[in-house]
């Protein structure tokens, strides 16, 4: 009896082995040796390859495992480098007075368009007319004693020295001349540019000595729109190219580049960039928050559906291409744009054919059953010209 229990037990023992560790073997075997009712060898194989893993089909020749393939020709992308920053105006100057003295006419208030050359403070005059006046005066005296001078050298009663001491006295007294009357038109202070008044002129009455403010006058037509570049983007943009803009107050406005800098700011290692705008109606204030779409050269690239992108063993963003003998194929990608209808991406050739379903049960050399799909319309690609801002929209 106990020879009988111990036999029982093994063969329990051997039986629960290969129901837990070896069940899909049996499974498998008992399949090949007899199909299903009303299914033939063929059907039945048919019907495997169909309930198959992705492991199981990536590891048989015999069974291609079954995609969706898209034909896509390059098309050229206008390439545009976003670059946000703020408004500034083309000019901004802090007028000054050149001499000392009081204010005697009544100043302009802030906001006031002025002309160039216009009058912004008037100074009192003071004693300076009689300070030229005293100059004037000197002066003639200076060319009498010249003149005196070379006749009394003409009859040998005085030397080269006194001739020169003469000329001399007359340059010194012509210079007095000249700084009396410079002097006397630094007391009219004028505007450099025609612009807007960001300050109130000096009020009548306030003494104002050299190097004092008079007011601040800004140049709003043309107004500068200024962004920093990041070093990745910096070398795709060029003065001259075209630019789109967005106030954050939500006009749009277009113009050129204008200023690309050659240095990189020390603390954001970011390159400044200019774009200048017509600005007549000065609807656009100093200090704005902006948002600009500077274009570069266009780029050949291929819209594909944002799902078709998968990974490598390294990591790589990429896509899975039928290649020769209809094998998969993986090619590494560079995303340039996201829009509604897919990404734009580039590195590819100008024609190829890209898995667009089952991209993520293949690999790199896997045979496939490859199932064509029709290609975007022209109208489905139409938004590739558009700036970001304009697709956003």
């Amino acid at each position: 009896m106990r020879i009988v229990s111990i036999v029982i037990a093994l063969l329990v023992t051997i039986a629960l082995y290969f129901f837990v560790f070896e069940r899909d073997r049996l499974t498998n075997f008992a399949a090949s040796d007899t199909p299903p009712s009303g299914e033939t060898p063929d059907t039945a194989a048919q019907t495997e390859s169909e309930f198959a893993t992705p492991a199981q089909k990536t590891m048989g020749e015999a069974h291609p495992v079954s995609v969706v393939v898209r034909h896509s020709t390059a098309q050229l992308l206008a390439n545009v480098v976003v670059v946000r920053g703020e408004t500034e105006a083309a000019r901004e100057v802090n007028v000054t007075a050149e001499t000392s003295g009081r204010v005697v006419n009544a100043p302009l208030r802030k906001g006031a368009y002025v002309q160039a050359d216009q009058t912004l403070c008037e100074l009192d005059i003071g004693t300076r007319e009689a300070t030229l006046a005293q100059a004037k005066a000197e002066f003639t005296q200076a060319e009498v004693a010249l003149a005196n001078a070379r006749k009394l050298a003409e009859g040998g009663y005085a030397s080269e020295t006194q001739i020169l001491t003469a000329e001399a006295g007359i340059e010194s007294a012509r210079a007095a001349v000249a700084l009396a009357s410079r002097d006397i038109e630094n007391l009219t202070i004028k505007a450099p540019f025609a612009g807007l008044l960001e300050s109130d002129t000096a009020e009548l009455g306030t003494f104002l000595s050299s190097g004092s403010a008079c007011a601040t006058v800004i140049q709003l037509d043309p107004i500068k729109l200024v962004g920093y570049a990041p070093e990745a983007d910096v070398a795709a943009i060029e003065v001259g190219a075209l630019a789109g803009a967005r106030l954050i107050s939500g006009p749009e406005v277009t113009g050129r580049v204008t200023f690309l800098s050659r240095s990189a700011d020390p603390s954001t290692r970011t390159f400044r960039v200019e774009v200048e705008i017509p600005n007549p109606d000065f609807s656009i204030r100093d200090g704005q928050t902006v948002e600009m779409a500077i274009s570069s050269a266009g780029l050949a690239a291929h819209l594909v559906p944002q799902s078709a992108l998968t990974l490598d063993d390294e990591g790589q963003i990429g896509l899975r291409l039928l290649g020769a003998d209809s094998r998969a194929e993986f090619a590494p990608v560079q995303v340039l744009r996201d829009t509604r209808e897919g990404i734009w991406v580039a590195g590819l050739a100008d024609e190829v054919d890209i898995i667009v379903v089952g991209q993520d049960f293949v690999k790199a050399g896997v045979l496939v059953a490859a199932s064509f799909e029709e290609a975007p319309t022209a109208a489905d690609t139409e938004t590739q010209m558009e700036t970001p801002m304009e697709s956003d929209q």
